[in-house]
């Protein structure tokens, strides 16, 4: 019996080999040209969501309603993104540029149609400046590239997750001023806690994630140059944020000082009293 020889096998497919892929180009395929409808479903979502709160709390502003909407958006947004990030994987410091799964897809997809609903509120209302612009004008690029690559939503997931995880804070924080609560142990507890994240996540995390992203080849320069305009918008809120914490604690201390004064001198007024 002759045997063939191992050259002669090379040139040959596996059965089904062919097959198998053009089914995942199809699959690829069908998954882009949905992307749009997914988006446009998400936008869909959302605005009918911002309907609802309206006609829920019809006393309260349109803000209060587009608030609620941001913090749902915040606590759905970490929670899917850390799943993504730790449980279902890839790990995006050591795989930026990775090839994008279904379930990244579909939160993108997600985020990107609550960012095309908070950009248009706020222009239309005027209620944030350029910089709150910016920052979701860039989220909205920088998600729409991703999906269009097909690549980089593993890092793209990891700047939502920064982002949206001290959302539920800020949110908290004008509500509690709106209640009037602000003024309370509860608001410095959220006040803490916020820029203890902040400076955490986004700084510090958020560092280590650019210069993975920057030390790998695999991305795009372009993903490269967005996450450094978003680490930049960071440091830019993280100047706002520090006067902030600096102006709350100086007005603490003050505080402090003259209800300490006042005590002794109301204690030394009795000392002298009882003379």
């Amino acid at each position: 019996m002759r045997l063939r020889e191992p050259g002669s096998l090379r040139g040959r497919r596996r059965p089904g080999a062919g097959q198998r892929g053009s089914n995942v180009g199809r699959e690829e395929g069908r998954m882009i040209s949905s992307m749009p409808l997914r988006v446009a479903g998400s936008l869909v979502a959302w605005l009918s969501l911002y309907a609802w709160f309206c006609h829920r709390y019809k006393r309260r502003s349109y803000e209060w309603s587009c608030r609620l909407v941001t913090l749902t958006h915040g606590l759905l947004a970490t929670c899917l993104s850390a799943y993504i990030g730790f449980i279902d994987g890839p790990w995006p410091l050591t795989h930026p540029g990775s090839p994008n799964t279904t379930l990244q897809v579909h939160v993108l997809c997600l985020s990107l149609g609550y960012f095309l609903f908070d950009l248009g509120w706020c222009v239309y209302f005027q209620t944030e400046g350029a910089l709150m612009l910016a920052h979701h004008t860039v989220s909205i690029l920088g998600i729409t590239v991703s999906l269009a690559l097909g690549e980089s939503a593993t890092e793209v997931n990891a700047v939502i997750f920064g982002s949206e995880i001290t959302n539920p804070l800020l949110q908290a924080r004008w509500f509690l001023r709106e209640m009037g609560c602000y003024h309370s142990f509860t608001g410095d507890v959220v006040d803490f806690v916020f820029v203890l994240l902040f400076t955490g996540v986004r700084i510090g995390v958020g560092a280590w994630m650019l210069y993975c992203e920057l030390a790998s080849p695999k991305p795009q320069w372009f993903i490269k140059m967005g996450g450094v305009i978003m680490y930049v918008v960071s440091w830019i809120f993280m100047v706002s944020i520090c006067r902030f914490a600096r102006r709350k604690t100086m007005k603490k201390y003050h505080t402090w000082r003259s209800r300490r004064s006042e005590e002794l001198h109301s204690k030394a007024n009795g000392h002298l009293k009882c003379h």
